[in-house]
């Protein structure tokens, strides 16, 4: 059986987790590889999970996943066999529905077809504002044409972005993610986005906010070099990438972004987190 190791620079680098209390996980591309039926988990990924709930540590999950509905989402890792509570997993759709509440917004909503009933309770007449997230086939050219013309008809444009990312893996390759869509409109409106789920701040502080701990207690575990881990260590967390999911050789070298720890999958993450914890106790 081959041994799940770090490299030897990563080795060294996970001082940075002596101190440790709590993880935050991403999800697809970290659990699991979307896809074709619903997709697979990564191989050691549900043990893993296992291992880091069972050993006292404060476990959460992050995702910006926008195809679907929470309680969906949630059921369909619980039948690949990830013991995963719906209260522990903090997405983009929940965290924007409470802005939208707050701050009196209606929106234009283009976003999947899965993901509309997490919007059954807004008010959409007269939207004063565009919400966009992962839409897959429904980013076709007619639905971003009206989403501009909502955009560009209002005095004050108001664009939420369900994250920023650029693409992301399924079984069958890469796919352009939300981000790329988002710059579009972006462009055309002459605005910038206001981004909800990772990297944004306020949304990694909601996450350190329920486990009631301060960012220098908490590692957070992704495969999105700048999302996930260049997002957590901008609000002053760890952040370790994994080689799997939309890691790419050339992460290694991002000019503005480095891991604090680099692992080949999440098990071989948990082991060095789980080892460095036994080390310090």
């Amino acid at each position: 059986m081959r041994r799940r190791v770090f490299s030897m620079a990563a080795v060294s680098s996970m001082e940075c987790v002596k101190s440790v209390k709590g993880v935050i996980l991403d999800m697809c591309g970290v659990l699991y590889d979307s896809g074709e039926g619903g997709g697979h988990p990564i191989h050691g990924s549900v043990q893993a999970v296992k291992r880091l709930m069972d050993s006292g540590l404060i476990v959460r999950f992050c995702t910006n996943e926008t195809q679907n509905t929470r309680e969906k989402f949630v059921q369909k890792l619980q039948r690949m066999g990830f013991d995963i509570n719906v209260s522990h997993v903090f997405s983009p759709a929940p965290a924007l529905i409470h802005i939208l509440r707050e701050r009196g917004l209606k929106p234009h909503l283009l976003v999947h077809d899965d993901l509309l009933p997490e919007f059954d309770a807004v008010d959409g007449s007269s939207a004063n504002c565009v919400v966009i997230g992962d839409a897959a086939e429904n980013f076709s050219y007619h639905n971003l044409n009206e989403a501009f013309r909502v955009l560009i008809g209002l005095e004050k444009p108001l664009l939420f972005s369900l994250g920023r990312g650029r693409y992301y893996k399924e079984t069958d390759g890469l796919k352009l993610d939300v981000g790329v869509f988002m710059k579009a409109l972006e462009y055309a409106c002459d605005i910038e986005a206001e981004v909800v789920g990772k990297p944004a701040p306020g949304f990694f502080q909601s996450v350190l906010s329920d486990m009631k701990l301060q960012p220098h207690e908490v590692v957070m575990i992704g495969d999105d070099l700048v999302n996930d881990v260049g997002g957590a260590q901008f609000c002053g967390m760890k952040g370790v990438q994994v080689r799997t999911g939309k890691f790419r050789p050339s992460d290694d070298n991002h000019p503005h972004v480095k891991a604090d720890a680099c692992a080949d999958n999440l098990a071989a993450a948990v082991d060095a987190i789980l080892t460095q914890r036994s080390v310090n106790n």
